[in-house]
């Protein structure tokens, strides 16, 4: 591996089963969804609790006595299983989000640059309409110049 190679992505491996990245990704999202909900939180906690009543209440139906072993196993294999799970869909999530970024900035960049556009248009605009003669200002020279050929022609 040299240095330049990101730790966040796997070596490739000739040997490795195939198998549908996006699928995979998909089905570890909605682990982590589901991991992630009060929900299954109260479920895990009831059949923790009706695991250990049955466990010690009755006598003939113990499979997992009092230090709870197989219970441990099998909080330990959830564990184990959900962490990777819960991760892989973090860097979907991070991925997703980037990406997004990336399109926001992009979109930023138009929106400023287009901005920047109307503000000249209409720099240009308010300069070109600044040289206009205004109707008032017609009337004044039309009423003037009336004036001076009404005096030249008295005179």
């Amino acid at each position: 591996m040299s240095r330049r190679d990101p730790l966040a992505t796997p070596r490739s491996r000739k040997l490795a089963p195939f198998y549908d990245q996006d699928a995979f990704g998909r089905f570890a999202e909605t682990i982590a969804r589901t991991l992630g909900t009060a929900r299954f939180l109260v479920i895990q906690s009831v059949l923790v609790a009706i695991w250990v009543a049955v466990n010690v209440a009755f006598l003939t139906l113990r499979w997992d006595p009092y230090p709870f072993i197989l219970l441990n196993l099998m909080f330990s294999v959830q564990a184990a299983y959900a962490a990777p799970l819960i991760l892989l869909a973090q860097n979907r999530q991070e991925e997703r989000d980037r990406r997004q970024a990336e399109n926001d900035r992009a979109v930023a960049a138009a929106t400023q640059a287009n901005a920047e556009y109307l503000a000249r248009e209409l720099a240009s605009v308010r300069l070109a309409l600044s040289s206009i003669v205004t109707i008032d200002e017609l009337r004044d020279q039309l009423d003037e110049m009336v004036t001076r050929l009404e005096k030249q022609a008295r005179d």
